[in-house]
Order: C-alpha cells, then sequence, then structure tokens
C-alpha cells in the first residue's frame, strides 16, 4: 500500500498548518453534504470550520480549489479533493493496543469504517481482556503484535497503554514497520525520523480549558497574590 497521508502535501509544500485543518474543513462539508447542500460560499463554510475566509481560500488553494465566483465551492467535488489529500480515499487498516475503557470505547466507534480507517486489530497484555470480542474482533495478547501487524497489514497504530508500558509498545510497532501512530497515552515517546506520532493528551486539553474558564471568569490577581492568599489560608 503507498503511504499518502500527509507525504504527498508535504512533497507538494502544503504548509503543516493548513494540513491540520483540512480535517475541520472536512468536518464541516460533511455536515453541509448531509444537510443537502450543493454549493457553499467560502465565508460560510469558514464559519462552519471556525476560521476566517482569507485563511480558508487559502488553504484550499494549495489544493488547487478556488472556487467559482458568486457560486463558490462544489461541497462533493471539495469532500473528494480533501479526502485524497488526506489520503482517505484508500483504505487504512488500523490496530489499537491498550483495550481499557478508552480502547474499548475507539474499538467500539463505528465512524471510523466510512472515513477510510478500518479496525483490523485489538491487543492487550491483560488474561482477563484478551479473547474478548469488540466489535466483532477478538483481542488478540499483545505476544502476537509483531505477528498481527504483519498478518493484518497495518497501517496506523493507536496506542491507550498505560505511560510506563508506552514506549516499549511503541518501539516494538515501529521495528514491525508502522511508521504512524496516534498515542494517547500520557507520555512524549521517542520514534526515529520517518514515524509521524499524533499525541492526545486529554489531561492537556482539559488544563487549557480551565485556563480559559479563569480568564472568563476575571482570571487570579496575579501570581505573587495568589501565592500570598495561598500562604495565609494555610
Amino acid at each position: 500500500m503507498t503511504r499518502r497521508s500527509t507525504l504527498g502535501a508535504r512533497n507538494r509544500g502544503i504548509p503543516e498548518a493548513t494540513v491540520a485543518r483540512l480535517p475541520v474543513y472536512l468536518r464541516a462539508l460533511h455536515t453541509l453534504a448531509e444537510r443537502g447542500v450543493v454549493t457553499v460560499s467560502s465565508e460560510e463554510l469558514a464559519a462552519a470550520a471556525g476560521v476566517n475566509s482569507a485563511k480558508l481560500r487559502k488553504d484550499l488553494s494549495h489544493l488547487g480549489s478556488y472556487g467559482t465566483r458568486g457560486v463558490g465551492y462544489e461541497v462533493q467535488y471539495l469532500v473528494y479533493q480533501i479526502s485524497r489529500e488526506l489520503g482517505l480515499t484508500q483504505d487504512w487498516s488500523v490496530a489499537i493496543v491498550g483495550l481499557g475503557n478508552l480502547g474499548r470505547a475507539l474499538a467500539g466507534y463505528g465512524g471510523f469504517a466510512s472515513r477510510g480507517f478500518r479496525m483490523s486489530a485489538l491487543l492487550d497484555a491483560d488474561p482477563a481482556i484478551v479473547g474478548d470480542r469488540i466489535n466483532g474482533l477478538t483481542v488478540e495478547h499483545i505476544d502476537k503484535l509483531e505477528q498481527v501487524i504483519t498478518d493484518c497489514g497495518i497501517s496506523i497504530a493507536v496506542l491507550a497503554v498505560p505511560a510506563s508500558a508506552a514506549q516499549a509498545v511503541c518501539d516494538r510497532v515501529v521495528a514491525s514497520g508502522v511508521t504512524s501512530i496516534l498515542n494517547f497515552a500520557p507520555v512524549v515517546l521517542t520514534v526515529p525520523d520517518g514515524v509521524d506520532v499524533r499525541k492526545v493528551d486529554l489531561s492537556i486539553e482539559l488544563q487549557i480549558l480551565a485556563f480559559h474558564e479563569q480568564r472568563k471568569a476575571g482570571g487570579p490577581g496575579g501570581v505573587e497574590q495568589e501565592y500570598l492568599e495561598a500562604v495565609d489560608g494555610s
């Protein structure tokens, strides 16, 4: 299988920031298509995606899509263009390693298949979980990791393992030829050049939201004042 993913975008000079926004545009376009919208203006699509229209037009110009003056963009064709650029017109085989609560939730989600991602393998180290059936797949023991990756032609590995095990599992996944990893473990993984890792840390996202909530509520009276209040109350 040819690995396009964002590689084609890099080779053609599409900025990483643009690549990161393409899935947001695609999600907005799918929503519009479900509503029966045939064409959409840059302003309407930008509003749906939460960006300004000038940035959206510049991003889409990297794909060679400029829309039609007075008409806008054809929704279905733009869905195809973005899907092709992201590599979603192919069938990507995915393995989830770690079937705790988060891993089970991911394995049970049915929306991946419609986006070009096929759940092909589930692995865990817990004998109590191995053998379970989740969404039509049997959980294999992690001792079979290398064999499963080869047999299933895994393109992307999703790590939902404890932080203490993440690097070792990552090393095995990479050694087996997988070069795209989605990491949910709260740890920074070290990988060789040519391996792409996307990190999802829910605790960090919550902390960022807490920061904004604090600012909306008026914010603290400065670090020094907060420290003094804490000392006085101790």
